[in-house]
């Protein structure tokens, strides 16, 4: 497929370059340089991408999934099938597969499904879509094998069993008696809702869908579109009791992370149910976050858009990555003057974060491909690390850009 796509683009510059040199031709061509090189940069990373999740096989403890690494002690850090992000693994897995076709990738991809596939019967957490989805269902997407198939059925009916009819919302998060927490990053799990609905016909997956959508979207939001990261319901109320921010700087901060699952997630929302209050509102958070001042040139957003210290903080490879993947599809939504924009900058940030800054050398960074993530710097956990949804969202990202 690279190979293919990688002649396509240099045929479009040659025959391009033939023309006169006009202004209007010399900023085409300028153009079509730019792609590719970046063709050539998302190529070499994928070789990369595929080098190092080989030598991560090599440290990974055989009933565990990556979860991140430590540099300063040379530290890998693993978890079980229960935890948030273990789907993030054989998702990425997946994707290499999909673009290189190589067997000790997908075998990999394979095991860690066995693995991975008790976790169907899991009510305790609201990440069902992460861990499920990103994993079995791009397993279903290049093999519809039925076995997947019911898997995901299960995880759905799991994940709406933690939906409330009185809130409007799936709880994220377990907390003591009379809270009832919702997080932006649970927009990410409706999709597998709607996929549960399309692929059975019950609608009642679509309608939970919608309305944890339309409740975070009522609720979540401020004025200037940016998010809060946490709020707690009353469970008989339905009724905000408080608004907050756990992993950003502060409860009235613009963490980046959280920009990104809204962009993303109500990206989502817009393509499965065409519904312009959806585009509207990942057209308003897209513009939040590419207008704000606190935007690096490089387009790789600080761990928090309001953190003290700019430009003296850490940078979020994570939100970078999954901004990227989100802005190239919400391209494809909008008039021709934003789409691109949203390309141009999905274009700007996927260059960064495929260039040497990010990029893990081989052999290195405990087999994952993007480094300078971070995960909560409030709780001093997580901190300048790779994470293992970075290297996921990039690799959809660079997967998306050359398809």
């Amino acid at each position: 497929m690279k190979k293919h796509l990688f002649g396509l683009v240099v045929a479009s510059g040659l025959l391009a370059s033939c023309g006169q040199n006009t202004n209007g031709s010399q900023h085409k061509e300028d153009l079509e340089v730019e792609e590719v090189n970046l063709s050539k940069q998302i190529s070499s990373t994928f070789d990369r991408a595929n080098e190092q999740y080989k030598y991560m096989m090599t440290r990974l403890p055989e009933d565990k999934f990556p979860k991140t690494y430590h540099p300063k002690t040379d530290r890998f850090e693993a978890s079980g099938s229960g935890w948030w992000c273990s789907g993030f693994y054989p998702g990425t897995l997946l994707y290499l597969d999909e673009y290189h076709k190589d067997e000790a990738i997908k075998n990999e991809a394979l095991r860690a499904l066995d693995l991975l596939e008790k976790e169907q019967y899991n009510t305790s957490t609201h990440d069902l879509g992460f861990m499920m989805y990103c994993s079995f269902g791009n397993a279903f997407r290049l093999d519809p094998n039925p076995a997947y198939k019911d898997v995901l059925i299960q995880s759905a009916k799991s994940l709406s069993s933690r939906f409330s009819e009185k809130v409007g919302a799936i709880k994220s998060w377990d907390s003591r008696e009379g809270d009832f927490l919702v997080i932006i990053d649970n927009m990410m799990n409706l999709e597998l809702l709607f996929w549960a609905t399309a692929a059975t016909g019950d609608s009642t997956y679509y309608d939970i869908a919608i309305k944890h959508a339309d409740t975070t979207l009522k609720n979540h939001f401020r004025e200037d579109h940016s998010s809060y990261h946490v709020l707690n319901y009353n469970p008989e109320t339905g009724e905000v009791n408080k608004k907050r921010t756990a992993q950003g700087y502060a409860d009235e901060s613009a963490w980046a992370r959280g920009q990104a699952w809204g962009l993303y997630g109500y990206t989502v929302m817009y393509r499965v149910t065409k519904d312009q209050k959806y585009l509207d509102q990942a057209v308003a958070i897209a513009e939040f976050v590419l207008n704000h001042p606190n935007m690096p040139d490089d387009k790789i957003p600080y761990w928090d858009f309001d953190a003290p210290q700019i430009p003296n903080e850490l940078r979020d490879s994570s939100a970078g990555a999954i901004m990227a993947s989100a802005l190239l599809e919400l391209s494809g939504y909008v008039d021709a003057d934003k789409s691109e924009k949203y390309w141009g900058n999905a274009k700007e940030m996927i260059t960064t974060l495929t260039g040497p800054e990010y990029i893990a050398a081989a052999g290195t960074n405990g087999g994952f491909l993007l480094k300078h993530g971070v995960g909560h710097i409030p709780e001093n956990s997580e901190i300048d690390v790779p994470l293992t949804y970075g290297d996921y969202y990039l690799v959809e990202a660079m997967l998306r850009y050359v398809q």
